[in-house]
């Protein structure tokens, strides 16, 4: 892509560490799917407050596959969904496991480097404003 050695040598290892966004986007989607099906209202506010604590919840996820799912449990209690339940649609996971790690994977890798490469071009436009 052309990017700085120095922007990528960081962002990307970085990037592959906390930025989980498959895993965020997995466990928000799954919870929801699941509030959905059992009939629980969800409000715009929940559904928000679902979004980052299954972002901060990603930050923590395994690279394994399937470490996404064994956080689903914990975004349904934030819903009040039971346990039990949860844990269905954990087993649902693990049988999608192989399409939905393979998704969650590309969009971890492609957004770190999107990101990078963003960031190296707001710093490439901040130093020809610079030079000018």
């Amino acid at each position: 892509m052309g990017l700085d050695e120095d922007f990528y040598s960081v962002s990307i290892p970085l990037g592959a560490t906390i930025n989980m966004n498959g895993a965020a986007v997995t466990i928000t989607v799954m919870t929801m799917a699941v509030a959905h099906t059992l009939g629980v209202e969800v409000s715009f506010v929940s559904a928000l407050l679902l979004c980052i604590i299954a972002t901060l919840g990603a930050c923590g996820a395994s690279g394994v596959a399937g470490g996404s799912l064994l956080l689903i449990p914990m975004a349904c209690s934030f819903l009040g969904i039971g346990n039990d339940v949860a844990m269905q649609a954990v087993a649902v996971g693990f049988i999608i496991g192989v399409i939905q790690d393979s998704v969650e994977t590309a969009l971890n890798s492609s957004a770190d480097a999107f990101f990078t490469a963003t960031a190296e071009y707001k710093d490439r436009m901040k130093q020809k404003c610079d030079e000018a």
